[in-house]
């Protein structure tokens, strides 16, 4: 359960509240709920394959076994793509904490840091993710009871006045904050009878996660109202003052640290899988014999971050990493349904649900998150049609 908490307790909550609020207003509780519910469905549905498939990849890999090439590198593709941009999202939340004067730059030299730190074979340990979640939740709790005692507090109605249109992007934009929360159903081999064990672990590390999620939230909708909360580059910050904003960013630099660390890692993992089955250019799948990580992949995905972290500001980052990893995962789903009744160990409406749940909650994301998450899958087939028509070109 630690390990979990670990992989969820991260930048989301020190940033994802303004867009959220911006969605839904006060409704954004409504919304946290949603989201909490569709990223217990998809770890669930992941820790089934997880079992059955122990290779790197993910539903990349779980994808081309069970529905088809094509559909597992759309879940590759769109899992770089999305995790790209919420690596630069976390990389601009930890540079709007540490210099909001110099957000970009600050950004930019976390992931050149992380990325060779990464690629040296240096690997974060549980211990390590435990570490950071204590110190991170430590310094939350000693925030949030200095914001309550010192400030004056807004009313917060639970209608919201967004519609169900407004609560449900919230839950799409929400979604960014359970990031990670997929990496315990990846333990299939590491623990005692996974079947009992997984679910159990899952539920009690998403509902305590979906607890402290919930608490920073009603603080920040009090505190702050939703006007300000809306516009705000680093709400957690905004709930404090003196000495206790130094606080504040420190542990959101600590949560962004590890946090982005191990998505960059994430990330290299699916490229290194993607370009081992031909679906990314050869180079990516080089290993360096010294480290025994994927240098290439580690340095060329971490420039395409970088990318984002230069055109794109945070909300929109965000949006668009939801709308790609709704998808990713409405494919793991979709995957899971397909397994042979060997492997399954879930009822198929868990996955029935799950899959309506992602697309739902990617629909409802901003239009403009829609569109390029639609483009970035075309050029990414689009790409691979090509490559395939050259390989088969020098086979004749």
């Amino acid at each position: 359960m630690f390990i979990g908490l670990a992989s969820m307790i991260g930048a989301g909550i020190f940033f994802v509240w303004a867009p959220a609020s911006a969605a839904a207003g006060t409704g954004l509780l409504f919304g946290l709920l949603i989201a909490a519910v569709v990223a217990t469905l998809n770890a669930l549905s992941t820790a089934q394959l997880a079992i059955a498939y122990p290779v790197s990849g993910g539903a990349y890999a779980y994808g081309r076994a069970n529905v088809g090439p094509w559909t597992g590198f759309a879940a590759g593709w769109l899992f770089l793509a999305g995790k790209s941009a919420s690596a630069a999202a976390i990389a601009l939340i930890a540079g709007s904490y540490v210099m909001q004067e110099h957000t970009k730059l600050v950004a930019v030299l976390i992931v050149v840091v992380l990325a060779g730190v990464n690629a040296s074979g240096i690997r974060n340990t549980a211990l390590i993710a435990s570490v950071v979640v204590c110190i991170v939740l430590a310094g939350l709790a000693a925030v949030l009871v200095d914001s309550l005692a010192t400030s004056s507090l807004h009313p917060v109605p639970l209608n919201g006045g967004a519609g169900w249109y407004g609560v449900l992007q919230s839950a799409g934009l929400l979604f960014f904050t359970f990031a990670g929360y997929a990496r315990m159903a990846t333990l299939g081999e590491e623990v005692r009878n996974p079947r009992r064990t997984l679910p159990r672990a899952i539920l009690i590390a998403l509902g305590a996660t979906l607890v402290i999620y919930a608490i920073v939230g009603v603080v920040c909708v009090s505190v702050l109202g939703t006007a300000t909360l809306a516009h705000s580059a680093a709400p957690v910050a905004d709930l404090v003052t003196g000495p206790m904003d130094t606080i504040v960013r420190i542990i959101a630099t600590i949560a962004c640290l590890g946090s982005l660390a191990a998505v960059l890692a994430g990330l290299s993992r699916t490229g290194l899988a993607m370009a081992r089955e031909r679906d990314l250019p050869g180079p990516l799948s080089r290993i360096s014999p010294r480290t025994n990580a994927p240098v290439v992949a580690e340095l060329v995905l971490a420039a395409v971050v970088i990318v984002g972290i230069l055109v794109l500001d945070p909300a929109k980052l965000i949006g668009f990493s939801s709308c790609s990893v709704l998808a990713y995962y409405a494919i793991a789903h979709l995957s899971a349904l397909r397994q042979a009744a060997v492997d399954r160990w879930l009822p198929r409406p868990i996955q029935v649900i799950g899959l309506f749940g992602c697309g739902a909650l990617a629909l409802t994301l901003p239009w403009q998150s829609i569109l390029a998450a639609v483009a970035v899958l075309l050029v990414g087939f689009a790409l691979r049609a090509v490559g395939q028509r050259a390989r088969s070109d020098r086979s004749l």
